[in-house]
């Protein structure tokens, strides 16, 4: 387990020496932040700080750190390195920043900081793949807790479908009403349950590994054999595991808080705090994970669910395992409402449409609903339609990561602030998912890729990653050169027009 409490104190010495660090860079002040300076009641609402970061926690810590690091570490312990130093320097570094920057323009979009950054080109092929990746977010975040309540809580009747629509109901007032009437109400409940189950399973660890050390936490030969189609781990791991370590998805649910904070000063906490405790959850459920695989060795080639459900029962069991699987399906449930939510806000940026009146939130969201709709039938028609749909949602989200990552380079550079910050991990992960869909194919367990050897996949990335990373700098040195530290406006529906970027 040495391996396991070494991840952890890099976590924890990492929120207070390179986190501080990255905070002397954006260097957050005392300006009015979105939620007073553009108050509306609906989305742009100061709350409390201590609410904003359980919120900020349950939008990013979907199923990932969950069932993303019960996958991942088959890939074996040295995940447990791999996702705290991933965490530090890339994933909390990619919530931060771009949180900040959010916080600086208006509480914008993503899509939007990439229109300024990456220029105009690139944005219209982003805010199509983005919107896209969302609406898979939230299918996805529809079926799993589905599947989870189903098999978990009600094996004996088959209720999956009523749960879907309970749930999807519920996404679609979330998604509607003001931030501070239903999510501002109920996520601090949602909360205390998943730091309990998690806390809890901690526990549980720490007791095994104290009575029986020698029959912990370990992996073998024969251990990694039994694994089908496990692949690289760069690129796979960073794509198995995304929440955790690194994942794009987070950049999407940051304009949420970003547009209900009260101050700049509760950005650290909030986005970087926040990302490093998602690590720490990761941390627990690959070290459950690792320890069921040893002594159940069949769950290996189990889904993610199952394995699941056998940590929570072989380490907590009866009412304990159930709540903590409870606190899963609301972490699927927490992180889907607002997917769907920032999906509108982005929709509403990109088209101009006002969202304070009811009618035109449902002008932006009717037609989500009926896409979503159409996606849920398709992907439930077989187990293999959701397989396809949740392998491509795992590597674009890292595309949004990669672009995110090199969208804040630009605009840090264009401040003459420390540029490297995000631009060494945005070029990293340029290359990793570069990589996997040049390797990936369906007879390597993955989604349709080319299926190059990996060695030539290495070589093509690698090459497509340096030009990238060129122009990355040179839009970077342009705007800088330009004076462009102040550029174009957002055209926020809900603002007055200004030439104010960032200062």
């Amino acid at each position: 387990m040495l391996l396991f409490w070494l991840g952890v104190a890099i976590l924890l010495l990492g929120y207070w020496t390179y986190g501080k660090f990255v905070e002397a860079v954006v260097a957050p002040d005392d300006r009015a932040t979105p939620a007073e300076a553009m108050y509306d009641g609906v989305d742009f609402v100061p709350l409390p700080h201590w609410k904003n970061m359980l919120i900020q926690l349950l939008n990013i810590a979907g199923v990932g750190p969950v069932i993303g690091v019960i996958l991942g570490i088959k890939f074996g312990v040295v995940a447990f390195l791999i996702i705290p130093i991933g965490n530090i320097i890339g994933g909390a570094v990619h919530d931060f920043v771009s949180g900040m920057f959010s916080l600086r323009n208006r509480g914008c979009n993503l899509p939007a900081q990439i229109r300024m950054t990456l220029g105009r080109v690139y944005y219209v092929f982003f805010a199509f793949f983005m919107s896209l990746l969302l609406l898979l977010v939230v299918t996805t975040f529809v079926n799993v807790p589905a599947q989870l309540i189903d098999k978990e809580f009600l094996p004996q009747v088959s209720f999956f479908w009523c749960a879907v629509g309970v749930i999807f109901l519920y996404y679609i007032f979330a998604t509607l009403f003001p931030v501070d009437k239903i999510i501002g109400k109920i996520y601090p409940f949602f909360g205390a349950m998943l730091l309990l189950g998690t806390g809890m399973l901690c526990c549980s660890l720490v007791y095994n590994n104290l009575t029986t050390p020698e029959d912990f936490l370990t992996e073998t030969e024969a251990f990694r054999a039994q694994i089908p189609n496990q692949g690289p781990i760069i690129p796979c791991l960073f794509v198995t595991i995304a929440c955790g370590i690194l994942s794009g998805f987070h950049a999407t649910q940051s304009p949420i808080i970003a547009r209900t904070m009260k101050t700049e000063r509760q950005a650290y906490s909030s986005f970087y705090g926040m990302m490093v405790v998602e690590g720490l959850i990761a941390m627990i459920w690959a070290a459950g994970a690792l320890a069921v695989y040893h002594h159940f060795p069949e769950y290996l080639t189990k889904g993610g669910t199952e394995t699941l459900g056998k940590i929570t029962q072989y380490f907590l069991g009866g009412w304990m395992g159930t709540a903590t699987v409870l606190a899963v399906v609301v972490l699927a449930i927490t992180s889907g409402d607002t997917a769907l939510r920032s999906l509108r806000l982005s929709l509403s940026e990109i088209f101009h449409i006002d969202q304070r009146a009811l009618g035109r939130r449902l002008i932006v969201s009717i037609p989500l609903v009926v896409i979503v709709t159409g996606l849920l039938w398709w992907s439930n028609k077989d187990a293999a339609a959701f397989g396809v749909l949740w392998n491509y949602f795992a590597w674009g989200n890292q595309v949004l990561a990669a672009s995110t990552l090199m969208g804040c380079s630009v605009w840090l550079m264009a401040n003459q602030r420390c540029f490297w910050i995000t631009y060494v991990p945005g070029l990293f992960m340029t290359f990793v998912v570069l990589t996997f869909i040049l390797w990936t194919a369906p007879d390597r367990g993955g989604p349709i890729g080319f299926g190059f050897g990996l060695e030539t996949s290495y070589l093509i990335a690698g090459a497509i990653s340096f030009v990238l990373g060129v122009l990355t700098l040179l839009r970077g040195r342009r705007m800088l050169k330009e004076g462009r530290t102040m550029m174009i406006s957002l055209d926020c529906p809900n603002t007055q027009k200004t030439k104010d970027f960032v200062s």
